[in-house]
């Protein structure tokens, strides 16, 4: 009898030892097919101001276009709180998963195989917010179950660190790619490949999602409980006013792309260059930050998290020349990842997990 009961407890301190590489593996995955799929700044965000440029318009209408795309970001603590509140099938994260990678299929296989036109701006428009959509709220599920798994292990900040390392690891990968489509006039190419991608997010998220069952009535109850707590905490409302504040960028991706693409009037592949380079320096911010997290004090992170914040802005100033921009990309991505990092782990520590989508989406929009 010994025996049994020395090997039930050999299994369950392995499992308990595999789970954190179990999750890291998860969440690397997803954010990593999330990086690639995302249309505000994923692969078809180049490729899309590529065509609105071939078709004529010029830097006003491209910003305005990309910020219409952007908008259901805006709504991240929506789809929070649909999550936490309503389960669907008896589940918080899981089912709206695979509900929302279902959407990213379909949307843009229709992209690919129905082709925009010049001049019919709504229809593209509408085609691209569908998987927009639902990569925002798919984002939102997957930061709820890295907060819920997270906090109990203590490792809400390695996680960031895997989830950010595959999600750059993306953009390393679409920077080149989306540039060299762009470039040789294969814009519509870019839909497909985020439409085949989209199937492993749907496959991972039915297989490898685990996740206890929920009753609606048992979440409302929860959830409402959580947020009011969460309404009355110092830390936390602290904490959201200095995310707020550090969140005040005037830089965007479509100001440098045009900056880079007339203003200096380098090629559409050399600014696919420039964000494969911005990538590759989020990578190393990523991995350093997932070695030292822990054994840093948050305080001490936090403070550099504002200076490092400023040096990424200040540094565009210098770029005067391809050298520069090669120097640059790579410096300002070890930079403001690392800040990211910091503030991403920060929100993470504070949440509650009982409302974990919710809270996290407020806290980084």
């Amino acid at each position: 009898m010994s025996n049994v009961h020395g090997s039930a407890d050999s299994i369950e301190v392995e499992q308990h030892l595999f789970e954190p590489f179990r999750l890291a593996s998860l969440f690397a995955v997803l954010y990593f097919v999330q990086g690639v799929g995302e249309p505000v700044a994923g692969l078809v965000a180049q490729p899309v101001r590529s065509l609105l440029k071939t078709w004529g318009e010029n830097v006003a209408f491209i910003s305005a276009f990309s910020a219409a795309v952007s908008i259901p970001w805006t709504l991240k603590p929506v789809y929070g709180l649909v999550s936490d509140f309503l389960p669907f099938a008896g589940y918080r994260r899981k089912s709206y998963l695979i509900m929302s990678s279902l959407v990213t299929l379909v949307g843009f296989t229709v992209l690919y195989v129905f082709r925009p036109s010049g001049g019919n701006y709504s229809w593209f428009l509408m085609m691209l917010l569908a998987p927009t959509v639902a990569i925002a709220f798919s984002d939102v599920l997957v930061d709820a179950l890295m907060v819920e798994k997270g906090q109990p292990l203590g490792l809400t900040g390695v996680f960031q660190s895997v989830q950010w390392t595959a999600s750059y690891g993306a953009t390393l990968v679409t920077g080149v790619l989306g540039g060299y489509l762009s470039q040789m006039g294969m814009e519509y190419e870019a839909f497909l490949v985020c439409a085949a991608l989209a199937l492993i997010t749907l496959l991972m998220a039915w297989r490898f999602v685990d996740e206890t069952p929920h009753r609606a009535r048992e979440s409302l109850e929860d959830t409402w409980q959580a947020l009011k707590s969460s309404g009355r905490s110092p830390v936390l409302l602290g904490v959201a006013a200095f995310l707020f504040l550090w969140s005040l960028d005037p830089l965007s991706t479509t100001v440098v792309y045009m900056h880079i693409t007339e203003t200096l009037g380098w090629s559409e592949q050399f600014f696919g260059y420039t964000l494969s380079l911005l990538a590759l320096g989020c990578i190393a911010g990523s991995i350093g930050y997932g070695f030292y997290c822990r054994s840093v004090s948050m305080r001490l992170l936090t403070h550099s998290a504002i200076v490092l914040g400023a040096l990424s802005q200040a540094a565009y100033w210098t770029m005067d020349s391809k050298a520069a921009a090669v120097m640059i990309h790579i410096l300002v991505g070890v930079t403001w990842m690392t800040a990211s990092l910091i503030q991403l782990d920060l929100a993470a520590r504070v949440c509650p997990p009982k409302a974990a989508a919710t809270v996290f989406a407020v806290l980084m929009p």
